[in-house]
């Protein structure tokens, strides 16, 4: 059963599901774990973790990507700062993100630190070794704006199908503009045209085994210029 909500967010069984896009904010299935198979392990994290490495996504949605990374840098003993950049168009309230959240009792400790920031309407905040920063607005606008680089990438919007605009071959030559050298991406969807976006922007891109229900996600490193 779907149960609306407010600020464009209605609920099935639990997991929010954005009213715009008509699309989950993560998997029906369990959204942590798909969390740590597509992003993390899509990323080969946490092996390449190092003082100083620098996460980026596109979709901040409820955090869970987020969380997911604090606790495997955490577990990963790595000494040192992770830092984690997200770009979101349209912020989830404090309310909403804690409702999603509650269904994983196993990053409740880091939750409650980034449910009070946000409450608070901090953007900017640490989740102890891990400095966040959330940047609002359509990414199309701020990410050629931004200076850094990521070491990995989390391709996280909505469905390609459903949301193209954070898709497109634009967007994806930014992406590859503010990733390291050897940096990586990995997403859920392994649809033709994202991956095509992405190998012209100078991806090496595979298409390898999706989480639950989902038969391939896309991966992959930064191995030249478009």
């Amino acid at each position: 059963m779907t149960i609306s909500g407010q600020s464009g967010v209605a609920w099935r069984g639990g997991v929010p599901v954005s009213e715009r896009f008509d699309d989950p904010y993560f998997s029906l299935e369990d959204g942590l774990a798909e969390t740590q198979h597509v992003f993390l392990s899509g990323n080969g994290l946490p092996e390449r973790f190092r003082d100083g490495f620098h996460i980026a996504e596109l979709g901040f949605g409820t955090g869970l990507n987020l969380l997911a990374a604090a606790l495997a840098w955490q577990a990963a003993g790595v000494a040192g700062r992770l830092c984690f950049t997200s770009f979101e168009a349209f912020p989830l309230p404090a309310a909403a993100i804690a409702r999603a959240l509650s269904a994983f009792p196993e990053v409740a400790p880091v939750a409650a630190p980034l449910l009070a920031a946000w409450d608070a309407g901090l953007r900017r905040f640490d989740l102890g070794p891990v400095a966040v920063a959330v940047i609002p607005g359509d990414a199309r606008e701020t990410l050629p704006r931004w200076a850094g680089r990521a070491d990995a990438w989390f391709l996280d919007g909505f469905s390609p199908a459903k949301n193209p605009e954070l898709w497109g071959e634009g967007l994806m030559r930014e992406v590859a503009a503010h990733t390291a050298p050897g940096g990586s991406f990995a997403t859920y969807t392994a649809a033709g045209a994202v991956r095509r976006a992405l190998q012209a922007a100078g991806f090496q891109v595979e298409r390898v085994p999706g989480y639950g229900t989902k038969r391939h996600m896309s991966r992959g490193r930064l191995t030249g210029t478009p």
